[in-house]
């Protein structure tokens, strides 16, 4: 009984997909370019719009969506 509850959890584990490192940095430009910095060359300073909340919001509905940005998603 124990092996079939961990198999069932195994085969469950293994369901979820790693992100390529190509929509990784894809989405990881397309976030920095709809939120850029307060200061150029300064990151720490803050991003000019949105708040770091909506930036984590736009990079994962960004990689969820394979790379494509959701175009309702950047903050004006």
């Amino acid at each position: 009984m124990l092996a079939l509850v961990c198999l069932a959890l195994s085969l469950f584990s293994n369901s979820a997909s790693a992100i390529t490192a190509e929509v990784a940095r894809k989405c990881h430009v397309l976030t920095a370019a709809q939120f850029p910095p307060r200061l150029p060359g300064n990151p720490a300073a803050g991003s000019a719009k949105g708040s770091g909340r909506e930036q984590i919001d736009y990079y994962n509905k960004c990689v969820a969506n394979g790379g494509k940005p959701d175009d309702g998603a950047a903050p004006k």
